[in-house]
């Protein structure tokens, strides 16, 4: 079936920003005396939302450090490591083939959606998208609450997501759409087909949607 909509996630489906999120959460790591992931495959392993929950699995302790005082921390290494901003592979292809097709795109993302605006203005890709539908704030707790409040605005009748976590899969889920991942970003290939089909690349994805 057409899709009616398709919601993308951003970091990691839109934006390859893995390294820049490794480089940042070890030199913070590093900074509060905390061991430091291994490697790129330690990261996708142990990543997740909320992300409160993600550091405390890596060893943050919020009784020394608050997680909001970590979340500003983590942002400022975030924008040092995250230049100049790096596409997902196959990521314009799979705009240009959905654009193509009529169908609207919008952004959902557990970013700040200020932050999201800038990134889509340097990358130069901001004319495929329909809308943001972020948060107002740097917590990254999750997309759940402002998915059902933009299906409960826009009535969607056959949306589709594509992301790279399991909460792309639960947030799918709770509006009632489908959902395809993508392994190219913050979570392996292993955790993410427990879930929902996966594909090696946005492009992938979107061409079993186009069929």
């Amino acid at each position: 079936m057409r899709p009616s909509h398709i919601l993308w996630d951003f970091n990691g489906t839109v934006l390859d920003d893995v390294q820049p999120c490794i480089s940042s959460i070890n030199e913070l790591l590093a900074e509060h005396g905390l061991p430091k992931l291994k490697d790129r495959a330690q990261y996708q392993s142990v990543f997740g939302f909320p992300v409160k929950d993600y550091y405390e699995r890596i060893g943050f302790d919020f009784n020394k450090t608050s997680f909001d005082v970590l979340a500003v921390e983590w942002v400022e290494l975030y924008y040092k490591y995250n230049s100049p901003l790096k596409l997902c592979p196959n990521i314009v292809p799979a705009l240009e083939a959905v654009s193509k097709a009529g169908i609207p795109q919008l952004i959902l993302t557990a970013s700040k959606t200020e932050m999201v605006e800038g990134q889509l203005e340097e990358l130069g890709i901001g004319a495929y998208f329909d809308g943001i539908i972020g948060l107002d704030n740097i917590q990254a707790s999750g997309k759940s609450d402002i998915a059902l409040e933009w299906k409960n605005k826009v009535k969607p009748k056959d949306p589709v997501v594509i992301g790279d976590t399991v909460h792309d899969a639960e947030v799918a889920d709770l509006i009632g759409a489908e959902c395809l991942l993508v392994c190219c970003g913050h979570m392996n290939r292993q955790r993410l087909q427990n879930v929902k089909p996966v594909f090696d690349d946005p492009y992938e994805a979107v061409k079993t949607l186009l069929k």
